[in-house]
C-alpha cells in the first residue's frame, strides 16, 4: 500500500518508519529542507510541503498525493489570533490537492480539545461545533467537518489525548513550577506507541467513516500524576493550588475505540519513563 504522511514530525516520523517495516511504501512531508536527507535515509520518499496557510510546494511534489491513503497530521497551533480561519484554509488546500489524486482514504489526527468543558465522561458525540474549550479545538472541529463531508474520499478522525513517549514527557513542562490550578482534573493522555499502533490498524483494515477518541485507560489527577512523574524523573515536583472541583472535570472515554477495533493498549496505564 502507498501511504502519504503529511507532517513527519514527532509522531509522523516514527509512524512512517513503522509502516515501512510492515511493507508499505511511505511518502513523507516536511517543512524543513535539512530534514529531506534524514527521511531518505530511513526509506521515506521525502517532499517539501508548507501551508502558509495555502499549499506551497516545490517542483515534483504532485507525486506526494499519488497514494492510496493520506495521514493528515497538521495541528492548528494555539498562538494565532485567526486560528480557525487559518486552519480552515490549510484544510481546504489539502482537499483541493486530493481532488485530482487517487487518495480515497484520509486519517485525520485531531484532538480531545474539541470537547466543551463538560463534567463527567465524554464520548465522540459530545463534541459540539463552536463549543470547544479553546479556539484550537473549534478549528479542529471545523477541519473534521470539512474532511468528513468531502465527496471524493472517506475520512476517519482520531481524537488523541495529550501525547507522550520517547523524549517527550509532559511532567518536564510542569516540573518546579508553582501555583498550578485544576489539581483534581483527570489527565487524558496516550503513549506514542499506541498512537502508531492504532493508526496502523485503521489503515491496514481500512476502517473508514469513523470518529474515535484515543486516550489510555488510566486517568489519575493532575496533581497525582505530575507529582509522581517529576519525582521518578528526578525533577522538582510542581505545586498546585487547593481544588475542590473534581466533579466538574471531564474524562474522555476510549470505549468505542476498544470495542470497534478490539484494541488492547500497549500502555493501558500511564507510564513515566517509556
Amino acid at each position: 500500500m502507498q501511504i502519504s504522511i503529511l507532517g513527519c514530525g514527532w509522531l509522523g516520523f516514527p509512524l512512517a518508519k513503522h509502516l515501512i517495516k510492515r511493507g508499505h511504501t511511505v511518502k513523507g512531508s516536511t517543512t524543513s529542507n535539512h530534514k529531506i536527507k534524514e527521511l531518505e535515509k530511513c526509506g521515506i520518499e521525502p517532499y517539501l510541503v508548507e501551508f502558509n496557510p495555502k499549499l506551497s510546494t516545490s517542483n515534483g511534489v504532485a507525486n506526494f498525493w499519488h497514494s492510496d491513503v493520506l495521514l493528515l497530521n497538521i495541528p492548528p497551533g494555539r498562538k494565532r489570533n485567526n486560528i480557525i480561519d487559518y486552519h480552515t484554509k490549510q484544510i481546504r488546500s489539502v482537499i483541493e490537492a486530493i481532488s485530482g489524486a487517487p487518495i480515497k482514504f484520509v486519517v485525520f489526527i485531531s484532538s480531545t480539545s474539541v470537547y466543551p468543558k463538560l463534567p463527567g465522561l465524554v464520548v465522540e458525540d459530545d463534541a459540539i461545533p463552536g463549543k470547544a474549550g479553546r479556539d484550537s479545538g473549534n478549528a479542529l472541529l471545523q477541519a473534521e467537518k470539512m474532511l468528513t463531508q468531502a465527496n471524493n474520499f472517506e475520512t476517519t478522525v482520531l481524537r488523541f489525548g495529550g501525547l507522550y513517549g520517547g523524549d517527550r514527557h509532559p511532567a518536564k513542562y510542569l516540573a518546579g513550577r508553582t501555583g498550578h490550578n485544576k489539581a483534581n482534573a483527570p489527565v487524558n493522555l496516550i503513549h506514542r506507541d499506541d498512537c502508531i499502533a492504532i493508526i496502523t490498524q485503521l489503515v491496514e483494515e481500512k476502517i473508514t467513516g469513523e470518529i474515535f477518541n484515543a486516550v489510555t485507560d488510566g486517568h489519575p489527577t493532575r496533581q497525582e500524576y505530575y507529582t509522581q512523574a517529576a519525582e521518578e524523573l528526578g525533577l522538582e515536583p510542581p505545586t498546585f493550588e487547593p481544588d475542590n472541583e473534581n466533579k466538574n472535570y471531564k474524562v474522555v472515554s476510549n470505549e468505542k475505540l476498544k470495542e470497534v477495533l478490539d484494541y488492547t493498549f500497549i500502555y493501558p496505564e500511564l507510564t513515566i519513563s517509556s
